[in-house]
């Protein structure tokens, strides 16, 4: 039944982003169905097989000591603060991201991230069939985050037109920054934050490709990646932590107003109509979480997770994630899965900001498909959701 269930969630995902697509006579259709295959292919291998199992292991292993270490440093700074046993968000969650960030701007000054980024992109513009500067965006959108990684294209911006910007902004809303990561695999099963991070990256170019196709001439396909100024290693540093610092009270500041205003739409609608605002949502959304694999029983619970995700952000999901009693595994995982995204309203602000302050007009124009990138964004988490579901 769920091998049913899961086809018509497909045909339910093609049907919503081949209804929007600006130029339908220009879809390929081979590179769409190798995407998918790949798609499942690895999910089966992440979430079925010992290779897999041994994959996530390692990978969620490799974090929680860098999680342990980020600990010394803010230990030494807060230590005291909590109380025996607590284990305050912003200091467990989410002030780890500083380290995180400033390993990260190591791996860039040597040089080792941008030689990885740039030819696992290039791998993958022979798969997907678009341009090498997309599939150099698409994986330097997951290691560097959905704004930083304009910066690095910046030479690019002003000449591209509507259609490749619109692929670049996707595959960074679709995706989610690594400095983040830690943060998640704290609130989800590492699992499905893996399976998620693999899943988006191909789902980001398969909902584009259908939602805005097009074929790039070889004269145009060039890729020319801005080179960082040039820093002493020690000024790098203290730009990437202080990245990382400003990342975590955004978030934290993010949830903080988000949690309250939640909590108190939430008690207006139970006064007015007897119902919470959240659980209204879930009504909406329940259709979505059935066809991607949930049990109807649990479809509201999970649709109100997912809509919360939608209008406020991915962090605040996932807290009302982990609150959740009665939710079966698979609902669990399916749910993490599409959680593991940027795709939220703030993000259209997030990006069209970025993009508007290295080019004014670019930055307008990517304004005004901004609903439309959120809807395909959208799509790709309920699509990579939908194929994981297969699998748990």
């Amino acid at each position: 039944m769920k091998y049913i269930i899961a086809l018509v969630g497909l045909l339910v995902v093609f049907g919503l982003t081949y209804i929007a697509s600006s130029d339908k006579r220009k879809i390929r259709y081979r590179p769409l169905v190798v995407m998918v295959v790949l798609q499942a292919a690895l999910a089966f291998l992440l979430l079925n097989t010992d290779i897999g199992e041994l994959l996530v292991t390692g990978f969620a292993e490799a974090f929680g000591s860098l999680l342990k270490y980020a600990g010394e440093g803010i230990n030494f700074v807060f230590g005291g603060i909590a109380n025996e046993g607590a284990a305050p968000f912003f200091i467990n969650v989410l002030l780890p991201i500083v380290f995180i960030s400033a390993l990260i701007g190591i791996l860039q000054y040597i040089k080792v991230l941008p030689f990885i980024i740039k030819y696992i992109g290039i791998i993958l513009s022979k798969v997907n069939g678009m341009g090498k500067l997309e599939s150099y965006n698409a994986v330097a959108s997951a290691i560097l985050g959905q704004s930083e990684v304009f910066i690095s294209v910046k030479k690019q911006i002003g000449l591209l037109p509507k259609h490749r910007l619109y692929t670049l902004c996707a595959s960074a809303m679709s995706t989610v920054s690594m400095s983040i990561v830690g943060a998640y695999m704290q609130m989800l099963n590492p699992k499905y934050v893996v399976t998620a991070l693999v899943l988006n990256l191909f789902g980001g170019f398969i909902i584009a490709s259908i939602i805005n196709p097009y074929k790039i001439e070889k004269e145009d396909d060039l890729l020319e990646v801005q080179e960082e100024e040039k820093q002493s290693f020690f000024e790098m540093l203290g730009e990437y932590i202080m990245d990382g610092f400003k990342v975590a009270i955004t978030v934290a500041a993010m949830l903080i107003g988000f949690v309250a205003l939640i909590a108190m739409v939430n008690g207006i609608f139970t006064w007015v109509f007897g119902i919470s605002f959240q659980a209204l949502l879930g009504y909406v959304f329940a259709p979505f979480a059935f066809v991607m694999g949930i049990p109807w029983s649990e479809a509201v619970q999970a649709g109100s997770i997912m809509a919360t995700k939608l209008v406020s952000n991915e962090f605040v999901a996932m807290l009302d994630l982990t609150k959740q009693t009665g939710l079966s595994e698979r609902t669990i995982g399916i749910v993490s899965v599409f959680l593991v995204s940027f795709a939220n309203f703030s993000s259209i602000g997030i990006i069209s900001g970025a993009v508007k302050g290295l080019h004014e007009k670019q930055g307008n124009v990517v304004a005004r498909f901004g609903l439309k990138l959120l809807y395909g964004a959208t799509l790709v988490s309920v699509l990579s959701a939908t194929i994981a579901g297969l699998f748990l």
